[in-house]
């Protein structure tokens, strides 16, 4: 596998289909600064090639696709995105407002929580592995779903199942994601990329601007960017003004990061 200029973010192109791997399994593929640029830079590449024709989003290892903002090193006051405006522009993780024209499959190769499960959320189809799991947990870490999920998850599963998950934290599993239609595929392990390349073929042996043009209109995007997500994610800033500079949302990745349960102030 040829790595990317950012060795948080492994690339292989396999015939028409670009292989993007979030390589840190030591933080359980958690998303920092480096991971955001090299998914961001990742997703250029792929919408300005036009000899690629399909993206395949995974993890390194079998354990974790992604477990989301690296809470760890927040809690030491790192930021978990580039000082480049642009590229910051992309959103959480270079993805979650980086639509591109090019159908982008995630192949979850372990658990997905909180900004994994954005991830996920973002992406056209998702192929996981049996022993996956998705959820939302921000609420049990003084934090929310800021990165589309608070939004996402109501447009791709049933409103009221989407609150229970969203308000509760807690995770689901791969097979029920298949129920919800959340998941197009749910195989062992062994057979994951397999799948989710096969989907990735079955993509891009059709007519590259035919299959371009079908996810833009199906998506909405437009000069790069989906007009219909745009109330949501100013209601994310206006919210984030209140939550995310809240003691709570210090206390949540402290308590993480020390493993204890948080002491809540709502304040």
């Amino acid at each position: 596998m040829n790595e990317s200029p950012n060795p948080a973010v492994l690339t292989e192109q396999r015939g028409n289909v670009l292989i993007v791997t979030i390589n840190r399994p030591e933080a359980r593929n958690a998303v920092n600064a480096a991971v955001h640029v090299g998914l961001g830079e990742a997703l250029e590449r792929a919408e300005h090639d036009p000899e690629i024709r399909a993206v395949v989003l995974t993890g390194t290892g079998d354990q974790a696709f992604c477990a989301g903002a690296d809470l760890k090193a927040l809690s030491r006051g790192e930021r978990l995105e580039p000082a480049d405006q642009a590229q910051r522009a992309w959103g959480f993780a270079g993805v979650v407002r980086h639509p591109i024209s090019k159908p982008v499959i995630a192949a979850v190769n372990g658990f997905a929580l909180g900004g994994g499960t954005e991830l996920a959320l973002y992406c056209d189809l998702v192929v996981a592995a049996d022993h996956a799991q998705f959820g939302l947990p921000e609420v049990k870490r003084g934090i929310y779903a800021a990165a589309g999920g608070a939004f996402r998850i109501a447009q791709q599963i049933p409103v009221k199942l989407a609150m229970e998950y969203l308000l509760t934290g807690e995770p689901f599993t791969a097979q029920r994601a298949a129920e919800l239609g959340f998941a197009n595929r749910v195989v062992p392990l062994a057979q994951l990329m397999d799948t989710a390349l096969d989907l990735a073929a079955r993509i891009a042996v059709n007519a590259p601007l035919s299959v371009q043009a079908s996810k833009r209109i199906a998506r909405g995007i437009a000069d790069g960017a989906i007009a219909s997500d745009a109330e949501f994610w100013e209601a994310n800033k206006r919210e984030g003004k209140i939550v995310m500079r809240s003691e709570d949302a210090r206390e949540g990745p402290l308590a993480f990061a020390q493993k204890r349960n948080p002491v809540w102030k709502a304040c």
